[in-house]
């Protein structure tokens, strides 16, 4: 997956480096900058540390991780909130860029990130979320780099505005809790009466009944032929053909779906691949598929859509909206606490 978002302490995070929101100076005070200093070793980091020196705002410089999950740590010092008019913004984009280049100077397949500034330096979570996933968005259409995203709690992590705001409507609009549903018992099952028969007979009862009552499945004899001809193509041909009609590259498809290029390559050639849910929903957002066609192509995988499922929904909604950007979409799921999309 290029892009996770997790909920965790970073300092906990096993990665190839993790970044620090750091002092400007070769001190710590307080903050998640103290955490790290403490979780890799306060003398030894705080020595390494008094070598670099001055870190101007924007700028990033890289030591030993010593005792973190990481080969290294990566030091930027993020601007402090003065209302937005003093280059905040433009500085902290800065930082996120800054730290991409030392992860691909020091040959990192995988960094960690916080929210950089938006503890004691306050700068606004919302505001400073959009510039990091701009940044991240912009750099993953050329780079294969693992970003891990790591907010530390639910404070932490509040998404706002009116998207969202319709999102929380629709869900509250068309969630159906599946317990609802009335599932008949064997003897019902295995009732022998005849459709005809059942029919009178929930004539004379459903009206009385409490709960909605479904009519139980009669299956129709089909010979083995019929039902084999009607297979029809795979999820891997689905995949590539949609692929070719809409003249799209294997490159667009898989970063648009925050798969890896090794878990594609493995799609292309294996005729009977069998995805995960979560891939293939991430691969029809990445093919910019309606929902009936986005329907059609889950089912060639064994999926479908449930009322029931909040993921379901959230996907759901978002494709009916025409938002196909799976970063948008993987912060909803992630504030509905649901499995983000892909690899």
């Amino acid at each position: 997956m290029a892009l996770q978002i997790i909920r965790n302490d970073i300092t906990k995070v096993t990665a190839d480096a993790v970044v620090n929101s750091a002092n400007p100076l070769p001190r710590y005070a307080a903050g998640s900058d103290a955490a790290v200093y403490k979780a890799a070793g306060r003398l030894r980091l705080l020595a390494a540390r008094k070598k670099i020196g001055t870190i101007a705002v924007g700028d990033a410089a890289v030591t030993s991780a010593f005792s973190l999950p990481a080969k290294y740590i990566i030091h930027t010092v993020g601007p402090i909130w003065r209302g937005g008019d003093s280059g905040e913004q433009e500085d902290l984009r800065r930082c996120y860029v800054s730290c991409l280049r030392m992860a691909e100077r020091y040959e990192c397949d995988s960094v960690a990130f916080p929210l950089i500034s938006t503890g004691i330096y306050g700068f606004p979570k919302p505001k400073a979320l959009e510039i990091a996933l701009t940044v991240f968005r912009n750099y993953l259409q050329y780079a294969d780099m693992e970003i891990i995203l790591v907010v530390f709690d639910r404070e932490s992590f509040a998404l706002t505005g009116n998207l969202f705001s319709d999102v929380k409507s629709f869900i509250d609009e068309n969630y159906v809790d599946e317990s609802m549903f009335i599932t008949y018992n064997s003897s019902v099952a295995n009732d022998s009466m005849s459709a005809d028969e059942w029919t009178g007979r929930e004539d004379r009862t459903n009206l009385l009944a409490a709960e909605p009552v479904a009519r139980p499945y009669i299956p129709k004899k089909r010979r083995l032929e019929d039902v084999v001809a009607e297979v029809g193509e795979s999820f891997q041909q689905s995949l590539f053909r949609r692929i070719d009609e809409k003249g799209y590259t294997d490159t667009e498809v898989y970063k648009r779906a925050n798969l890896s290029r090794k878990l594609f390559s493995k799609i292309r050639s294996n005729p009977s691949y069998q995805p995960k849910k979560n891939t293939a929903v991430a691969l029809a957002l990445a093919l910019r598929l309606s929902l009936d066609e986005t329907k059609d192509f889950l089912a060639r995988a064994g999926y479908a859509f449930s009322p029931g499922s909040v993921f379901d929904l959230i996907v759901s909604y978002f494709i009916e909206q025409g938002v196909y950007d799976i970063y948008t979409i993987n912060l909803t799921l992630f504030e509905y606490e649901q499995p983000i999309l892909g690899d």
